[in-house]
């Protein structure tokens, strides 16, 4: 079968299920190959894994997943047992650093010719030397906590402080360590330590028969459960080979709208509280409460949670709550259009918001920016119009975007989504198709392959899965854009002021939880 990525030198074979996704076995030696020739067709990296192949018989892998103009390129190099190492990509991917070092804290692989090879994930949870998503890793394993030296980088100079904020952060929030490096109150440089998160997901998938993991895949990251959920049951859907009734379709893409919906009416409403907008943080929270309220009512859970499950969805929406919910997102948009107005011509916030945690197009582009925070700076890439599953295959949906790449324009690009995402829901609700709402999912064969991809709120939700033997998961990796993103905020305070650092990384907004399984 012919394919649209033979220029890149591999024989790849086209996956099952709706989305143009493909798989291609590589030699470790050809992985690089390939990435260059996919940087140079100004292809994207989307997730870098790796998984443990010694109870078949083989060593171990690493995977690449890309996105190309033909689709999503699943790449697999097998390496080899005794020593698994294959040739590093950060220099073509920078987003592949944290990814690469993630994966041998997990698995034990080693990404050659990088520069970076601290360690990531482990910090004194588990010793050197055991990989937790090793076959032979038993997770009922306990180690004693050991001391945590990590090395980082110091800036030198006349006047240069350090100023350590968190892991343990004042508001209740995620823990995450931020050190930054400063001359008075200017930013020199800001160097992240994530990983306090690790909660051993992906080794939990282990343990799932296929139809329980779309419950573990929706608390990867809590404000995107439908959207992992959805992923997930995409690829268990296509490992199976079996497609979701249409009317199921459409209810999925109501929920991920709603989903999009709630998140920037919070995120909206937290940029107003730093920029001291108190009046803005309350009136987009109370319009939040009342989405919130309304789901709980209309789906039985808040936040959308165990709505999605492979073969379909698990509530449905008659036709007086479907009218119900239109007239209430009738009136959270004609508030929300006021508020814009207010946020628009307030001179204090936007004196705050405009040229703040620049990120200019042109290092949005060469470093992977990616979601809402690389359309704010001029990386159109909207996975509903770019590679459209239903229902979005029957929908224009309108792209959101911007050039400046600042603060302003970050909540811009917000403002202009969730008025997009009102008026998709409204069009899925007067389409809403008769029939089923969910179909059996067989259990996929050993090998299976399945992989989902979905434009979440903050960009796009990534999930392959390998089917095991017996019905078992051999190995689910979930991946959140913040993989991609939390590189750029380093990058975006530089030369800003350390009180300006929260309204920049609200801006950001992403998720710790989803960068660290």
């Amino acid at each position: 079968m012919t394919h649209p990525f033979a220029d890149l030198g591999v024989e790849a074979a086209r996956l099952p299920g709706r989305l143009a996704a493909w798989h291609a076995p590589v030699a470790p030696g050809a992985l690089r190959a390939a990435a260059e020739k996919a940087r140079a067709q100004k292809g994207r990296l989307v997730a870098l894994w790796a998984s443990d192949e010694t109870t078949r018989g083989a060593g171990y892998a690493v995977h690449v997943a890309l996105a190309l103009r033909g689709g999503l390129l699943w790449l697999t190099a097998a390496l080899e047992r005794a020593h698994p190492r294959y040739p590093g990509i950060a220099d073509i991917f920078p987003a592949a650093s944290r990814m690469q070092r993630a994966a041998y804290d997990l698995v034990g692989v080693h990404a050659e010719g990088g520069a970076d090879h601290r360690k990531w994930l482990r910090h004194g949870t588990w010793p050197g030397g055991a990989f937790p998503l090793r076959k032979d890793f038993d997770a009922a394993s306990r180690f004693d906590p050991a001391a945590d030296h990590y090395p980082f980088v110091r800036v030198e100079g006349e006047g240069v402080h350090e100023i350590p904020v968190g892991p343990v952060h004042a508001g209740t929030i995620e823990p995450g360590h931020f050190r930054f490096s400063i001359v008075g109150e200017e930013i020199l440089r800001l160097e992240e330590r994530l990983g306090y998160k690790h909660k051993g997901i992906e080794k939990r998938f282990e343990q799932l028969a296929p139809e329980e993991g779309a419950r573990l895949a929706g608390r990867v990251s809590g404000d995107s459960t439908v959207a992992y959920a959805w992923a997930y049951s995409m690829a268990l859907e296509a490992a199976a080979g079996v497609e979701p009734p249409r009317r199921a379709s459409t209810l999925r893409g109501i929920l991920l709208e709603l989903e999009r919906v709630a998140n920037h009416l919070g995120d909206l409403g937290y940029l107003g509280n730093d920029v001291a907008l108190a009046f803005g943080f309350f009136q987009f929270w109370r319009l939040k409460e009342k989405l919130l309220r309304l789901n709980a009512e209309l789906f039985g859970h808040r936040y959308l949670m165990d709505v999605i499950v492979p073969g379909g969805v698990a509530r449905d929406l008659g036709r007086e709550p479907g009218e119900r919910l239109l007239r209430s997102l009738g009136d959270i948009g004609a508030e929300v259009a006021t508020l814009r107005s207010i946020y628009d011509e307030h001179a204090g916030a936007q004196d705050r918001f405009i040229l703040t945690g620049q990120v200019v197009p042109e290092l949005a582009e060469r470093l992977g920016l990616t979601g809402l925070a690389g359309r704010a700076s001029g990386q159109a890439h909207d996975l509903r119009v770019d590679a459209p599953v239903p229902p979005y295959d029957e929908l224009q949906v309108n792209k959101a975007g911007h050039t400046r790449g600042d603060v302003a324009a970050r909540a811009s690009v917000r403002f202009d989504e969730l008025a997009e995402s009102l008026r998709l829901i409204a069009a899925l609700v007067h389409r809403l198709p008769a029939g089923e709402l969910r179909v059996a999912v067989p259990t996929p064969v050993a090998g299976a392959r399945g992989c989902g991809w979905m434009e979440g709120w903050r960009g796009d939700v990534f999930v392959a899965l390998e089917a095991g033997e017996a019905g078992t998961l051999h190995r689910v990796h979930p991946h959140d854009p913040s993989w991609r993103n939390w590189p750029l905020l380093e990058r975006a305070v530089l030369g800003s002021i350390v009180p300006d650092f929260p309204l920049i990384n609200k801006s950001f907004n992403l998720s710790y939880s989803g960068a660290d399984l």
